[in-house]
């Protein structure tokens, strides 16, 4: 009756360790996606940031040739937005994304 006992628990013991086996096989699996997942996205994000400087001294060539002070003008957008987002707190409405852009765009064609 021993031989049966162990066995049994033999067995049990073998499935466990088959089931934890896969288990890990499939979190081994899903790492490695998630680690191709950040690869990916890390390449995407130093290639806008790229972009995004590129378009930055386009912006600003232009901007000095048509004699427009970037600084001033974003300056200016920063706090309306600050002063606006400030006020909305107080309201408790919050709700009007929508003006604050408004006076983003305000700002740079004021200039």
């Amino acid at each position: 009756m021993g031989f049966g006992d162990t066995a049994k628990k033999i067995q049990t013991l073998a499935d466990r360790a088959e089931r934890t086996y896969k288990k890990i096989s499939e979190l081994r699996e899903e790492v490695d996606e998630t680690q191709e997942t950040v690869i990916d996205t890390s390449e995407r994000v130093k290639t806008l940031e790229n972009e995004m400087a590129e378009q930055r001294a386009v912006l600003d060539a232009v901007a000095e040739e048509v004699g427009v002070d970037l600084e001033r003008v974003s300056t200016e957008a920063h706090i309306t937005d600050a002063e606006e987002s400030a006020a909305a707190e107080g309201d408790g409405s919050g709700a009007d994304t929508d003006a604050a852009d408004g006076a983003s765009d305000d700002a740079t064609d004021a200039a």
